[in-house]
């Protein structure tokens, strides 16, 4: 959960082959917070499509807005090239030293060179397969399932409850990082809207499992997510890949940092402690979740404004509880231990899936064509993991992260259904569909690390 800075200048956006106008006021109305301001300036019509469906009142509001566009021939500013464009600062420290290393910028950034009718073709091709998903009922979801989902962690609690009564301390505390993990899952996916046709219901769902009893706010998971996967590994629009001051995914987030600073010497070791710091992410996304529910009362989007109560009321009771729960513990050393314990494990068993799928694969320029084609930006920035039972409960479907993202509304219990008919797409559309067990797409992550590593080790080189 990496919040990006809010952009909320006009500008227009095109579906269907029409411009529509978001000025302020549609901006601060938008449900979906900034994922609108992704395709700002940009043709937008698969994604929102794909994030739209079944929704009568996103397509009610489509129709206002493209009757309202002042023009159909609105003067564009061009499209930032780069990372450093978007940031609008001033490169200092190492311009000279980048441009003296051969292909700097274009570390781990992938290429997207296809003809326009090709590229044309494919989207065809794509909304061709999302209608007969849905025709099918491939985005409906069983209530018996998700009835299910959301039994399992309360009743692992519970268990965990039972254990820390007699004393098991250390496996009470195991048991809460597995519901963490679990919870994490549900949080996604009711906020992703699979549980239920009706908005109000998945949001109010996710307030409890999320909010409540995994700590996570429920808009802030939305507010970072829903832009994720618009722009999938897309370098100055997907906050997944600003990790800095920790960790550069890019060569561009070398920029501005003196070769002595703490924060380079990080840069060139980041391959070896990557793996290290996997366990702290549920601790930072909690950090990041009392930080966005604390302001959402005063938040530039009307919707966040509206349920902040309700996030807040929720967050609120989440740490009342978890901190009985320690409070009933014996003493001080076994508090921290199971504080620990519990956090650091629910943060592996998310961090080691959610860092899987996309960290091991290229990213691309915000220019990139790529960003005029869904489907290929997925497919080409998405990793899965090879499927089986209890991968896929451990995962909660995101081992099918291909699936998910062509079509992040379909349940999770339909994923592996589709699998096929997405390899199929793939080979039909020669398109790539990548899968592979954990070590080796873990590995292909680090490597990822690593090329940036070597940079900074290069920058620092030239400067000694």
């Amino acid at each position: 959960m990496v919040l990006r800075e809010l952009q909320n200048k006009p500008f227009y956006i095109k579906i269907d082959g029409k411009w529509c106008h978001i000025d302020d006021e549609v901006l601060r109305a938008h449900p979906g917070g900034s994922a609108i301001t992704t395709y700002r300036n940009m043709d937008a019509t698969t994604v929102f499509h794909t994030f739209h469906t079944g929704s009568k009142d996103a397509y009610n509001w489509l129709t206002q807005l493209k009757q309202k566009c002042p023009t159909q021939n609105p003067n564009l500013p061009r499209v930032p090239a780069s990372f450093r464009e978007i940031k609008n600062k001033t490169i200092t420290f190492f311009v000279f030293q980048e441009d003296s290393i051969e292909g700097f910028d274009d570390v781990n950034i992938g290429t997207f060179e296809m003809t326009e009718e090709r590229s044309e073709e494919i989207n065809k091709n794509f909304n061709k397969l999302r209608a007969k998903l849905r025709s099918d009922g491939l985005f409906d979801s069983s209530g018996l399932f998700y009835t299910r989902k959301v039994m399992e962690p309360i009743l692992t609690i519970l268990v965990a409850f039972f254990l820390q009564y007699h004393a098991y301390y250390f496996p009470a505390a195991v048991l809460m990082g597995i519901a963490w993990q679990q919870l994490g899952w549900l949080i996604h996916e009711f906020t992703h809207h699979q549980g239920f046709k009706n908005r109000w219901y998945n949001d109010l769902t996710s307030y409890f499992v999320g909010n409540f009893l995994q700590g996570f706010s429920s808009s802030g998971w939305k507010e970072q997510h829903n832009v994720h996967h618009a722009a999938t590994n897309v370098v100055g629009r997907d906050g997944d890949l600003d990790l800095v001051p920790f960790y550069a995914t890019v060569a561009e987030h070398l920029d501005n940092y003196p070769q002595d600073s703490w924060t380079m010497i990080l840069f060139r070791w980041q391959h070896v402690h990557w793996p290290f710091m996997l366990p702290f992410l549920r601790l930072s996304w909690l950090l990041q979740s009392v930080i966005f529910v604390s302001q959402m009362g005063n938040h530039y989007y009307d919707y966040y404004r509206k349920t902040a109560k309700y996030e807040q009321v929720a967050l609120t009771l989440h740490w009342a509880w978890s901190l009985t729960q320690l409070y009933f513990l014996p003493n001080w050393p076994t508090r921290i231990m199971f504080f620990f314990v519990s956090h650091l494990v629910g943060g592996f068993l998310l961090a080691h899936v959610v860092t899987f799928n996309h960290y091991s694969v290229e990213k691309f320029a915000l220019s990139s064509n790529i960003m005029s084609n869904y489907a290929c930006l997925q497919m080409m920035t998405t990793r899965n993991m090879r499927p089986g039972m209890f991968i896929d409960w451990l995962w909660g479907g995101l081992n099918y992260q291909i699936e998910h993202h062509l079509f992040p509304t379909m349940p999770r219990h339909n994923l592996n259904t589709v699998m096929p008919l997405v390899k199929e797409f793939a080979a039909e559309n020669d398109l790539p569909y990548m899968v592979d067990d954990y070590f080796t797409g873990f590995w292909l992550g680090v490597e990822q690390f690593k090329n940036i590593a070597k940079l900074a080790s290069k920058l620092s080189t030239k400067v000694d």
